[in-house]
C-alpha cells in the first residue's frame, strides 16, 4: 500500500490528483466495499454524490483524492471493482492547514481531538469518532452525550 499521509504542518500539496467516475448500474452494496478498498490502498478521501445521468437516469458520482503516485492503483481498483468504462482525473493542489492532536478528559475516559490551526489559532476541533463511539457503547450512553463532554472540556480549557 502506497499511502502518503500529509504532515501535520501547514503546507501546499501540489502532488495530488482528483479522480472521478459516473456510475448508474452498480449495486448500492458494492459502494461501501469500493470505498473501503480505495482507502486501504491509500486514497486520502473518497465520497459519493447522487447525480442524474443521460436519459434522466439516477446515478452516483464517485470522487477520490489521492497522491499522484497512487493513481495507477486507484485506476486498477475503479476498473476492477466498479462498472465504469472511463475515469476522469485532474491534477489538484491542496492547501492543508496545520493540525495537532490533543487528549481531552471526560468522565468516561480520554478522547483524542484533532485541532486545525491557522495563524497560531485553533479554528476547528474534531473529536475522534471511533473513540467517542467506543466510549458510548462501553458505558451505554448516547453518542451525543460523549460529544457534549468533549465540547465542555474544550470550553473549560480555553
Amino acid at each position: 500500500m502506497n499511502s502518503y499521509p500529509p504532515p501535520n504542518h501547514e503546507h501546499i500539496d501540489e502532488q495530488m490528483v482528483k479522480m472521478e467516475v459516473n456510475l448508474d448500474d452498480i449495486p448500492g452494496e458494492w459502494l461501501g466495499y469500493v470505498m473501503d478498498i480505495l482507502f486501504e490502498a491509500g486514497a486520502n478521501d473518497v465520497f459519493y454524490t447522487p447525480i442524474y445521468m443521460k436519459k434522466n437516469r439516477p446515478g452516483v458520482l464517485l470522487q477520490l483524492l489521492c497522491h499522484k503516485n497512487n493513481m495507477d492503483q486507484m485506476k486498477e481498483i475503479l476498473l476492477k471493482e466498479t462498472t465504469t468504462l472511463g475515469i476522469r482525473y485532474f491534477p489538484i493542489t491542496v492547501h492543508r492547514m496545520e493540525r495537532k492532536f490533543i487528549k481531552v478528559e471526560t468522565k468516561w475516559g480520554a478522547i483524542t481531538v484533532k485541532q486545525g490551526i491557522n495563524d497560531g489559532e485553533v479554528f476547528q476541533s474534531s473529536p475522534e469518532y471511533e473513540e467517542c463511539k467506543a466510549i458510548a457503547k462501553r458505558h451505554n450512553v448516547p453518542l451525543k452525550k460523549v460529544y457534549e463532554q468533549v465540547w465542555q472540556a474544550l470550553a473549560k480549557g480555553k
